[in-house]
């Protein structure tokens, strides 16, 4: 489903554009009606200073919130990493045999993991999650087939481990989907663009250089926000830096 958030780049032209239009239409208007006694522009300034302040309450809350899923999703990738390379060490606990077919399915998983945080294209994304997702399931069957022929602990040991694999993707895809919702974003778009309606209401007749800090400061801002939000789009995204190390020592062993 598209996103328009998922690109930043879009985002920071289309608030721009919007913004600055914005304000050009409060000077404009500003402009068929006379200046501003002194106490309509004290109660011009008031309103104008409580709309900026609600402003940057809003923008910092959005921010915190995309730094926030940001950081869960560089923390899941951690725990993913440390999973995988757990379950690979516990596979000397299962038979040779099955050790050996456990370790080389860990081997594949990895590096479809790895995949998924470096794919930018739908198509592949959706081949790499299909066999994401056979591969676990070759994965349990490689641990459940040895653990019921011989119930013991030490392979109740490695079914947990198997477990914390699988349950270490899907917290990663639940992370990945954690993303700020529609109506946080509606709320700051149009909040910024009232706050440029009023900049161009009062800066109406001032150099036109006036009416662009505003509208290019928040389009800014906001094409920071929607780049940490995305996760698979822009210039901020989460690196696999623990599970391409996780690999590098599983290919020098």
């Amino acid at each position: 489903m598209f996103h328009p958030f998922d690109y930043p780049f879009l985002v920071l032209l289309a608030s721009l554009l919007v913004f600055w239009i914005a304000a050009r239409l409060g000077g404009a208007f500003r402009g068929k009606k006379r200046e501003l006694e002194d106490i309509g522009h004290e109660e011009f300034m008031f309103v104008l200073g409580g709309t900026l302040t609600l402003l940057g309450l809003i923008i910092g809350f959005t921010f915190a919130m995309a730094v926030n899923r940001y950081d869960q999703r560089k923390n899941y990738e951690e725990q993913e990493a440390n999973a995988i390379g757990t379950e690979y060490v516990r596979a000397d606990l299962l038979p040779p045999a099955d050790a050996t077919k456990v370790r080389a399915l860990l081997k594949s998983y990895l590096d479809q993991r790895i995949l998924h945080y470096k794919t930018r294209s739908r198509e592949r994304l959706g081949q790499i999650d299909a066999q994401t997702a056979q591969l676990q399931s070759e994965l349990w069957s490689a641990v459940v087939v040895p653990a019921s022929a011989q119930r013991d602990p030490v392979n109740a040991i490695v079914l947990a481990g198997m477990n914390d694999v699988l349950n270490s993707q899907g917290y990663t895809q639940a992370a990945w989907w954690n993303r700020i919702p529609v109506a946080a974003w509606l709320l700051l778009v149009l909040i910024s663009i009232f706050c440029n309606l009023l900049l161009g209401y009062g800066a109406h007749g001032k150099s036109a250089f006036l009416l662009l800090i505003l509208p290019i400061g928040l389009s800014i801002a906001l094409f920071l926000i929607a780049d940490i939000d995305s996760p698979r789009s822009g210039i901020i995204r989460v690196h696999a830096q623990n599970l391409e190390s996780l690999a590098g020592s599983m290919r020098s062993q």
